[in-house]
């Protein structure tokens, strides 16, 4: 398999894994809360790649900790309280069409802060994938009138730590493993994902008869090995072989299927929404484009 056939194979898995983890995300809210959702699911993720992929920290040099840790904080940390929140007051299918911004923030931010070149047609394709996006929020917003999208500023907030996080890997991680890289934000955010489960009341609530908790708990543990572990991998991976750009065009695709899921739990989808979505995959097309 070449680069290319490379490329699209993981911008797929990640549209297929990501798509679903909004659903899962709001099937673990039912038993537990927003803080304790995005602690649970560090902690869950930072056991599963410390216990199968610790060796590979070898690979992390000194000079390479310092941007560890900002990628930790902007991808992972910040954006995993900020869209568990979001996700209590509005419709999971309508949290990952707001994180389709991702893309346009990736290439602002990548030639004003990080020097990285752009083509014409990644940036068309970035504005007809917002005006797909645009007419999907609007929509959302038509269906769903009771639903508070003051909280959509929490998932801009989110997409734009995405964004520095995808700019950051690609300047100064370029040369770290895609695995190591995932290993070492979670050995990271290991303990202060702690630290802030501590303050809640997860551990004297916890009781193992409770069906809600249980079912919650796995959800988050799917959503945490392999919406996060294993997905962040192939994403890191992905920003290796290609560029920031065109990997988080990957938020262009992600509302297919979060609006699949979100359709079969009840949520609320017009025709508009899928000629949107029609419109969002020609935008992606364009990022890729060639000529």
């Amino acid at each position: 398999m070449n680069q290319q056939q490379q490329k699209w194979l993981y911008l797929i898995l990640l549209s297929l894994v990501w798509g679903s983890s909004f659903i899962l995300m709001k099937k673990a809210l039912i038993g537990l809360t927003p803080i304790q959702v995005g602690a649970l699911r560090m902690i869950v993720t930072a056991v599963f790649l410390l216990s199968v992929a610790f060796p590979s920290l070898k690979k992390i040099q000194k000079k390479h900790y310092k941007h560890i840790v900002y990628t930790a904080l902007a991808g992972t940390f910040i954006p995993g309280f900020l869209f568990a929140f979001a996700i209590t007051h509005i419709d999971s299918s309508i949290v990952s069409i707001l994180n389709s911004l991702t893309p346009f923030y990736t290439l602002i931010l990548g030639a004003l802060i990080f020097g990285f070149a752009f083509k014409k047609t990644q940036l068309y394709g970035i504005l007809i994938g917002l005006v797909g996006t645009l007419i999907l929020i609007l929509n959302g917003a038509a269906l769903n009138p009771n639903q508070n999208y003051w909280f959509a500023f929490l998932i801009i907030i989110g997409s734009i730590g995405y964004a520095l996080n995808a700019n950051m890997i690609k300047k100064y991680l370029s040369d770290v493993s895609a695995l190591a890289i995932v290993t070492g934000n979670f050995l990271v955010l290991l303990v202060p994902a702690i630290i802030v489960l501590s303050f809640t009341d997860f551990f004297t609530t916890f009781d193992v008869k409770d069906d809600v908790l249980m079912r919650s708990l796995v959800y988050l543990v799917i959503l945490s090995i392999v919406g996060t572990g294993i997905a962040k991998t192939i994403y890191n991976k992905l920003v290796h072989i290609s560029d920031p750009i065109f990997s988080s065009s990957v938020a262009y695709l992600i509302p297919l299927v979060a609006i699949f899921w979100g359709f079969l739990d009840g949520e609320k989808l017009s025709y508009v929404q899928i000629v949107s979505g029609v419109i969002i995959l020609f935008g992606v097309y364009m990022v890729n484009k060639k000529k």
